[in-house]
């Protein structure tokens, strides 16, 4: 099974890794950079609309090159206040060859208003180098995983929002509009 996914990032490819093989077998993931189309911090309906932006470039992408793929995906994380709160939230969009899509969240975490508008007009990843003298945090384990003790990493938050998009793939009619 061949899957790709907008990005380059590592911690997104490998979180992405991790969903489907808990439901396929024989998965090759592989990452493209693709454009979002949308802020560098991609804030409420942004977040939706930059992974649906990625699935569509990644189409795009593959019928300009021949590539034939099973499933394409699209990962954003931004910033939202419309649990009443502001948090970060990853959001993923998967659509199969044939078209369907299905979309899931992961795990949100919290962001102090006194970073909500630095977070806005830079990025969450300069605000975290920033906090925590880092460089790079947005690679790899990303921010979250200083948040939490490298608890929970980039993977987690990836692999947590693609199974959730994958429950309409792998539950068949029972679970699809």
């Amino acid at each position: 099974m061949k899957v790709l996914i907008g990005t380059n990032n590592q911690g997104k490819v490998e979180g992405a890794k991790q969903a489907f093989e808990k439901f396929y077998k024989d998965v090759k993931v592989e990452g493209i950079s693709v454009s979002s189309g949308v802020s560098d911090e991609p804030v409420n309906d942004e977040i939706y609309r930059g992974a649906s932006n990625r699935v569509n470039n990644l189409i795009k992408y593959a019928r300009e090159n021949n590539i034939d793929t099973d499933f394409f995906v699209g990962v954003e994380s931004g910033i939202t206040n419309q649990l009443g709160k502001w948090c970060i939230i990853q959001i993923a969009v998967i659509k199969d060859k044939s078209g369907y899509e299905s979309f899931g969240t992961g795990p949100a975490f919290p962001v102090p208003e006194k970073y909500v508008d630095e977070i806005i007009n830079t990025d969450l990843g300069i605000l975290m180098d920033k906090i925590f003298k880092g460089n790079g945090l947005k690679n790899e384990k990303g921010g979250i995983a200083h948040l939490t003790n490298d608890v929970i990493t980039r993977y987690d938050l990836t692999r947590e929002a693609i199974i959730m998009a994958l429950t309409e793939f792998i539950n068949g009619d029972i679970w699809k509009d």
